[in-house]
C-alpha cells in the first residue's frame, strides 16, 4: 500500500474518525434518521428506481446503504480507510436485518480498487474533502462505477474555505495528520467524465453540493 501522503495518515483518520465519533454517529441515525446531506443523496438516487448493487466509500456507519437496500439495491459493499466504523456498522446491519447483504472492507480504495467489485451505484458522500489525492479516488470510483456515481463535496465559497482553512491550521498545530481539501467541483466532474461518465443533476446547499454522473451509454 503507497504510504498516505504527510498531511494526513492512519492515525489522524483514526482521530477524526474514532470510535467514539462512530458509536454518537449510529446513536444519532437510531433517534433521527440520516442527516440531511444523505437524505439528499437518497433523493437524487431515487429520482430512479434503485437496484442492483451499490458501492460506498467512506460509508462510515453504513446507513446509507441501509436505507438504499430498503429502497431495492440488491447488495452493497463499503470500503473505509481505517477500522474504526466496523463495530457500530455490524450492530447496524444486525438491527436491521441485513448482515448478509453488506460486505465490509477496510483498505485505502485509491491503491487497491482494483481488487473491489464494479457496482451499479456507486456513493462517495463527504469523502473527497478527507483524501489527499481528489483525482485519484474519483478517478477509482469512476472506473467502478456499472451506472451511476453519486458525489457530496464543500462548495468553494470564501466562507467554507476561510472556515476550514482555521480548521486545518488548528490541526496542524495539533500535530494530527489530517486536512480538509476544497476542491473546485469543475475539477471533480472533471475527474470522473475522464473515465466516461457524465453529469447528469446537481443538488446546491448551503455547505454542500451533490452532482449525478451516470455512464453516457445508458441515457
Amino acid at each position: 500500500m503507497r504510504p498516505m501522503s504527510r498531511c494526513c495518515s492512519p492515525a489522524g483518520y483514526r482521530w477524526v474518525f474514532s470510535e467514539r465519533r462512530a458509536r454518537a454517529d449510529g446513536e444519532r441515525y437510531r433517534r433521527r434518521g440520516l442527516d440531511t446531506t444523505s437524505r439528499r443523496v437518497v433523493r437524487m438516487l431515487s429520482r430512479r428506481p434503485v437496484a442492483g448493487t451499490v458501492l460506498e466509500i467512506g460509508g462510515g456507519i453504513g446507513a446509507l446503504q441501509v436505507e438504499l437496500l430498503r429502497m431495492g439495491a440488491a447488495r452493497a459493499t463499503n470500503v473505509e480507510l481505517i477500522p474504526t466504523y466496523e463495530a457500530t456498522a455490524q450492530a447496524l446491519l444486525r438491527e436491521a436485518g441485513l448482515e448478509d447483504r453488506v460486505q465490509r472492507r477496510v483498505m485505502d480504495f485509491v491503491t487497491a480498487s482494483d481488487g473491489v467489485e464494479p457496482a451499479d451505484v456507486v456513493v462517495m458522500n463527504r469523502v473527497v474533502c478527507c483524501y489527499p489525492d481528489m483525482p485519484r479516488l474519483v478517478g477509482a470510483a469512476a472506473e467502478r462505477t456499472r451506472d451511476r456515481l453519486v458525489i457530496s463535496y464543500p462548495l468553494p465559497r470564501w466562507w467554507i474555505r476561510l472556515g476550514l482553512g482555521l480548521g486545518n491550521l488548528l490541526l496542524r498545530v495539533l500535530s494530527r495528520q489530517f486536512q480538509v481539501f476544497v476542491h473546485p467541483p469543475s475539477a471533480i466532474r472533471e475527474a470522473a467524465e475522464a473515465r466516461g461518465l457524465k453529469a447528469v443533476a446537481k443538488d446546491s446547499g448551503t455547505l454542500w453540493e451533490i452532482v449525478c454522473l451516470q455512464r453516457a451509454q445508458q441515457e
